[in-house]
């Protein structure tokens, strides 16, 4: 069961829900003009894509800018009401990279998705579900499956609201962006690890997880360092006893110059005694500005 902070915000406002296409949309599935999304997006007569329910094996690549796509939804709750799954089993290995395996791949900048299931389903190696390689990405009411770098969060600002995420290794993870993830639900399928940041130098990026519910099984550390100079925050959420009480973990790197830090949390496993020495707490919550900026580019009923 969600907490009460969470379930405030997952059912905050109605704008966003879709059952029917807005006007001038490009549609998709039986009872739209296309049959896949790969097929609709080579259609730019609208920057509007409407997805109708069903589920969809096909990798998606992103190459426009300035869109959205709305997959169609019961109610406008949550993530549990998407009715759209996009669904691809290709491992990084065989794809030849990370970026080349995911299911959906974003590539341009101000892109937005609402309420699409977007899974890889390849198993327990790198296979990623979400790969966002471009700024201003919104993704809204989403649920993003996977096991190992499930979501690939890489390249500029970054926003995620109301959404599930799972996995068990890495699996969230990239090198030169800013992501903030927040009211959402974050599942853990075994002992691994949540988070990898793979910042490299004393730059502008970082991962704060806000507001989220940590929860699932095995012992989940929140991160560990994919590069020497990881930045990662979790803040004001409920982190679940899968949380062991060292909280993060090392790697192959050292953790001088790492940033892993927590504020505000509750939960069985937000007690910060037992925690790494290389790790820490804030003072206060990081503000939203510190990590993206302007935040014009995020639908105002998520902020």
């Amino acid at each position: 069961m969600l907490a009460p902070i969470l379930t405030a915000v997952l059912c905050a406002g109605s704008v966003w829900a879709y059952s029917d296409p807005p006007s001038g949309a490009v549609t998709v599935g039986s009872s739209g003009t296309y049959a896949t999304l790969s097929e609709a997006l080579n259609d730019t007569s609208s920057d509007m894509y409407f997805v109708h329910a069903g589920t969809y094996t096909e990798q998606v690549y992103i190459n426009r800018s300035d869109i959205k796509i709305y997959g169609e939804t019961t109610t406008d709750d949550n993530y549990t009401s998407n009715t759209v799954t996009i669904s691809y089993g290709l491992g990084a290995s065989e794809a030849g990279s990370n970026d080349a395996s995911g299911t959906v791949r974003v590539h341009a900048e101000n892109v937005a998705l609402y309420n699409l299931n977007i899974e890889n389903s390849f198993g327990e190696e790198q296979a990623i579900a979400l790969s966002v390689q471009a700024t201003d990405f919104g993704g809204y009411g989403l649920s993003i499956v996977g096991y190992q770098d499930t979501l690939l969060a890489n390249v500029g600002y970054e926003f995620i609201a109301n959404s599930y995420i799972e996995g068990n290794t890495d699996f969230i993870f990239g090198q030169r962006a800013s992501l903030w993830i927040t009211g959402s639900v974050i599942k853990t399928l075994g002992d691994g690890w949540i988070t990898a940041s793979g910042r490299s130098s004393d730059d502008a990026f970082w991962y704060v997880i806000d507001n989220c519910e940590i929860t699932g099984a095995g012992g989940a550390y929140l991160g560990r360092p994919w590069r020497d100079y990881a930045r990662v925050v979790f803040q004001n959420s409920v982190l679940g006893s899968n949380v062991p009480s060292e909280g993060w973990s090392i790697w192959n790197v050292g953790t001088d110059n790492v940033t892993f830090a927590e504020y505000g949390n509750t939960g069985d496993g937000a007690d910060t005694s037992g925690r790494a020495n290389f790790s820490e707490v804030l003072d206060s919550a990081v503000d939203i500005s510190t990590v993206l900026g302007s935040t014009s580019w995020i639908d105002s009923s998520f902020l």
